[in-house]
Parts: structure tokens; sequence; C-alpha cells
């Protein structure tokens, strides 16, 4: 009990910072600078996204609702695969040494608090798979052979239900709001400041309040991309994700005190 008092006192000690709408876009200019300083490493970061999320669609493309969950998978691990792009930018910053295996000791250092964000992570995404699981079934009950385009075209189709499907929808862009106002700043501070779990995420949430229409717009830009990188097959988030990666640092350093 005392250590979760502690944690909230501190979690509030924390100064927010407003910001404007402008903020945003230059978070992803100040993403460019530093994906500029950091080529090897910072493309590095965005072959591992691309090449590994390939891996996982390619064999989940023939199973709709694994393809389905397996994309929301992957867009709610994000924040914690993107701590390294977070180091990069941090190191650059302070004007440290910025190759990829420097970069890797920020897994061993904010370990213990990535390892719990993780965790929370995969709760709600195994929790979103079973949702995901009942809805499909009642939205179309005989899928087998078809693969994740043709589920969605039958789902839609006269044998589906489509209203299911825009309800299922809406659960999981709640379900991706929620994710993003947990970790808008969460995974720096865990890095950054050896801030504890609670602290960071309390903080998060505390960002989300106090620059509602900045971080909605900034939600906005994230989806943007992520959509743009899942068109073009994943080979996107090459250039894509250390962007953001590297924006979402900014970020932090901009809403933070």
């Amino acid at each position: 009990m005392n250590h979760q008092i502690a944690s909230g006192q501190a979690a509030c000690a924390v100064g927010i910072r407003s910001v404007s709408l402008a903020h945003p876009f230059r978070w992803l200019a100040a993403g460019w600078r530093d994906m500029c300083r950091t080529p090897i490493a910072s493309i590095a970061y965005g072959l591992l996204f691309s090449l590994g999320g390939d891996a996982i669609l390619a064999v989940a493309w023939k199973t709709p609702q694994f393809f389905i969950v397996a994309v929301s998978g992957f867009v709610l691990v994000s924040p914690i695969l993107a701590a390294g792009l977070y180091e990069l930018s941090r190191r650059t910053e302070r004007g440290e040494p910025s190759r990829f295996v420097d970069s890797l000791a920020v897994f061993v250092r904010g370990g213990e608090g990535l390892a719990l964000f993780g965790l929370l992570i995969t709760l709600l995404w195994v929790a979103w798979e079973r949702f995901s699981a009942v809805m499909f079934s009642l939205m179309l009950p005989t899928p087998a052979g078809l693969n994740a385009m043709q589920f969605v075209a039958a789902v839609f189709g006269a044998d589906g239900r489509g209203e299911l499907a825009l309800a299922w929808l809406v659960a999981g862009g709640v379900l991706a709001l929620v994710v993003f106002a947990l970790s808008i700043v969460s995974v720096p501070l865990l890095i950054d400041r050896n801030s504890d779990f609670i602290s960071a995420t309390v903080t998060s949430f505390r960002v989300l309040e106090a620059n509602l229409l900045p971080m909605l717009l900034w939600a906005l830009v994230i989806a943007t991309l992520t959509l743009a990188g899942f068109v073009t097959l994943l080979f996107g988030f090459v250039i894509f994700m250390p962007i953001l990666g590297h924006a979402s640092w900014h970020a932090y350093r901009d809403l933070v005190e």
C-alpha cells in the first residue's frame, strides 16, 4: 500500500506541459532529423518491424481470425518495440554513441518497468483475441477455407453480419485509444528517469487529460502512418516506424517537465 501511495505521489509530482496542435508535426520533423543522424541503427529497427511483421502476417493470412488479431497485436506492442528508437534519440540528444548495439542497453536498464508494461499489453491483447474469437464466430459462423480478404467480403455480404463487424471495429478503436493513453510517455519515462510502472502510466493518462486535442491529433498521425505501413505490405515501416519512434521521444520531451 505504501508503495502504491508513493508511486501515485511520484506521478503527480511530474510536471505536465501544454502543447499546441502544431506540435505533432514538429515531432515528426524532429523524428526525421534523428533518423537522418542515426540512419543505420534506425533503419535496422525499421527492417525488424517490417520483416518480422511480414513473416507473422504471411503465416496468418489463411486464418482470418488470427490474421486480423495478429495485426492488432502488432499495433499494441509497438510502444515496447520502439524502446530502442527512444534510446537512440536519448543518446543522440546527449552526444553519446548511437549505434544499434548501444541502443539495446535500454532493454536491460529499463527491464523491470518494460516487462510490466509488456505484461499489461499482453493481457490486453489476450482479452482482445478472446473477444474477437467470439465476435468472428457470430459475424460468420462458417469461415473455413477463407483468407482474410474473403472473410471480410463475406462478413459484409448476404451471409454475414456487418453490423457486428462495425461493433467490433468500434471496440477495437476504444482499445487502441486506451493503449495510446497508456503509452504516450510511459515507456520514455521508464527508460529515461527509471520511473516505476504505476507512475509512468498515471503520468501518461495525465498528459492525455491536459492535452486532449493535440494528443488526439497525434494519435491520428500515428494511425495514418501505421495504415500507410500496412498498405505497403509493412515495408513502409522501414521508414515510418523509425520516424514515429524518434518523434515519440520528442513528444515525451515536450510534454513532461
